[in-house]
């Protein structure tokens, strides 16, 4: 994945959703929104898909440091987690931070972004208990 990375569990859907929030507050992020996509689709269009969330996360101290140097950052925020099922696993991904913030061009967001990167592998290797 070229703009994540990924884990496979055996845990079920939602113990990993779960799992992932608890991780994710242990690195200091917070869940701003949490967008269930298979319910949408099926309400939405009748659609039917496996499980599949886009957890919103946000650290409120990296997301401060890195609008200081990029304002218009918003746009790229929050840095989102997908918990996913995928047949008889359930897939966490992470968004990487280096490729999404490499986008601006801006050279003073590599440090936060590489914070966040750390953070968020340090998150998926602590949900990792029950890899497939």
């Amino acid at each position: 994945m070229k703009y994540g990375t990924s884990i496979s569990t055996a845990l079920s859907f939602d113990e990993a959703v779960e799992r992932a929030k608890a991780a994710l507050k242990e690195q200091g992020f917070g869940v701003l929104c949490e967008i269930d996509v298979a319910k949408t689709m099926r309400e939405k269009i009748g659609a039917e898909m496996e499980s599949y969330v886009i957890l919103g996360a946000c650290n409120p101290q990296l997301a401060y440091q890195a609008l200081q140097h990029e304002p218009e950052l918003g746009l790229l925020l929050p840095c989102n987690v997908v918990v996913a099922k995928r047949g008889d696993h359930t897939e966490v991904m992470a968004i990487d931070a280096e490729a999404m913030l490499g986008v601006t061009g801006n050279a003073q967001l590599h440090p936060v972004a590489a914070d966040v990167n750390k953070r968020m592998r340090d998150a998926l290797a602590a949900i990792d208990t029950a890899r497939v």
